[in-house]
């Protein structure tokens, strides 16, 4: 499977948060790489990985940080790919800090930024998917797919709650 999608994230203790995305991408038979990095401490590496991406072959930058949480907006100040940075939750303040360092990024540097926790790193993954859509017919098919069993899957925990429920078995309007 060619791999289309970089995960990169600050730290190997951040992948526990994080694999959501990569459990995403894989539901939708989308190949990534992953990788340890840090903007602080391996910077050199950093802006390397990130212009050297395009030219092997990624399309979309994913980049998980905690605390300081700056790697997603290093990366994007290396390349012109799409960059989604996942805020890492934190102990120290549950993963805000982590957010506002990810999202506060100064204009014509663009990072696109998902939720702290593991829905926002499964967030990553789909918009990631999302976007490799937009030149990709069979992805989009799936996706629309995907949306239909999201739909389904709500009506029948619906029905199953209100069957639960004396006096709401009735269907809904």
């Amino acid at each position: 499977m060619t791999k289309q999608v970089g995960i990169i994230m600050g730290s190997d203790s951040d992948w526990p948060k994080i694999k959501n995305a990569a459990a995403a991408l894989e539901s939708f038979g989308v190949g990534y790489e992953v990788h340890v990095m840090s903007a602080h401490r391996t910077p050199e590496r950093v802006a390397r990985y990130a212009r050297q991406a395009r030219a092997n072959g990624l399309r979309v930058l994913i980049a998980a940080a905690g605390g300081a949480a700056h790697l997603a907006g290093t990366v994007a100040a290396h390349t012109t790919l799409p960059v989604i940075g996942i805020p890492v939750e934190t102990a120290v303040m549950g993963g805000l800090d982590s957010l506002l360092s990810t999202v506060q990024m100064p204009g014509d540097i663009p990072v696109a930024t998902v939720g702290i926790g593991s829905g926002g790193a499964k967030n990553a993954g789909i918009l990631a998917v999302e976007i490799l859509a937009l030149a990709d017919p069979a992805l989009e098919e799936k996706l629309t797919a995907f949306r239909e069993s999201l739909t389904e899957k709500i009506a029948a925990k619906d029905a199953a709650l209100r069957q639960s429920i004396p006096g709401q078995e009735q269907e809904a309007k």
